[in-house]
């Protein structure tokens, strides 16, 4: 009973802490995640691989909620291979999850289809397998807004606008934008994140909302990033020196990574100046295809 799937990360429009809507859409790097399951294993062991001493309770819970779900009381082992940053605010859980879950279901032979609409019984849609994972994150404690724009922007594709609080996905679009992200060698962890601080700027999120249900995704972006890079104090000088050649640009997640969208030629001038920082720096493009079974 094996199954492999992949998923890709994403970056931030809107940060959920504020007001529990999100926005958030796909990046072309993934994370893979390899499922075997057994009836005669008692326990689900997990694995990231390059990583021996990283928390696997996340995707070991992606695989005992399906399980629980569609199977017989099967465990096994999951292994994940990123290439999505851990810490880095580039959505690295909600791909490590959406991957284990649909590797869960195809160890299962579960039926995963596009569509919300009428599903078999023995079937299951992409969004309602995004919720598996996201309520993985909320059990073990990675996640304080359940992060389902980042989780659905990665199962779907795309752009995305969620509302966390219910779950529910109010807006999908797409759009084919080159992307640049700088990552600093600091970490940060969304379950870190001074919420009650994020809650002072709750008239700005509102606003960004605002933006990105309009399909303003870009001048989103950048409010979003300028208010929750003071918020979360983080150097707003990065997304300053984007700001005259990027379509957006944003603190992503809860940080630390700067992500700016546009055109690869406009952006060339950004990657001059951020190649002078300290950190990594990675060119990518939007995906607008999300997770999928191999």
């Amino acid at each position: 009973m094996d199954g492999v799937a992949t998923a890709p990360g994403a970056g931030t429009v809107l940060n959920a802490l504020a007001t529990g809507r999100g926005s958030a859409f796909a990046i072309d790097v993934e994370t893979e995640a390899t499922v075997t399951l057994a009836a005669d294993a008692e326990t689900v062991t997990g694995e990231i691989v390059g990583a021996p001493d990283a928390d696997t309770r996340l995707i070991e819970r992606c695989v005992e909620q399906v399980v629980e779900r569609f199977g017989d009381g099967e465990g096994g082992t999951v292994a994940t291979d990123s290439e999505v940053p851990m810490a880095a605010g580039l959505k690295s859980s909600s791909a490590a999850a959406n991957a284990t879950v649909l590797a869960t279901l195809d160890a299962l032979g579960v039926e995963v289809v596009d569509s919300e609409g009428d599903v078999d019984a023995e079937a299951i849609s992409k969004t309602d397998a995004c919720r598996i994972g996201v309520e993985a994150a909320r059990d073990v404690g990675v996640t304080i807004t359940g992060a389902f724009d980042d989780a659905s922007a990665s199962m779907l594709g795309g752009v995305v606008v969620t509302d966390n609080t219910d779950d529910e996905l109010l807006v999908r679009e797409t759009r084919d934008w080159d992307v640049l992200v700088w990552t600093p060698p600091e970490r940060a962890y969304s379950a870190d994140a001074d919420v009650d601080r994020c809650g002072r700027i709750e008239d700005m999120a509102d606003l960004v909302a605002e933006l990105a249900l309009d399909g303003r995704f870009g001048e989103a972006m950048t409010v979003n990033g300028l208010a929750y890079s003071a918020a979360l104090d983080f150097d707003t000088d990065p997304a300053v020196e984007a700001m005259p050649h990027a379509a957006g640009v944003s603190l992503s997640g809860t940080g630390p990574s700067v992500v700016a969208v546009g055109n690869k030629d406009a952006l060339s001038a950004v990657a001059d100046r951020w190649r002078e920082r300290d950190g990594t720096l990675l060119e990518t493009t939007t995906r607008t295809t999300g997770a999928h079974i191999k």
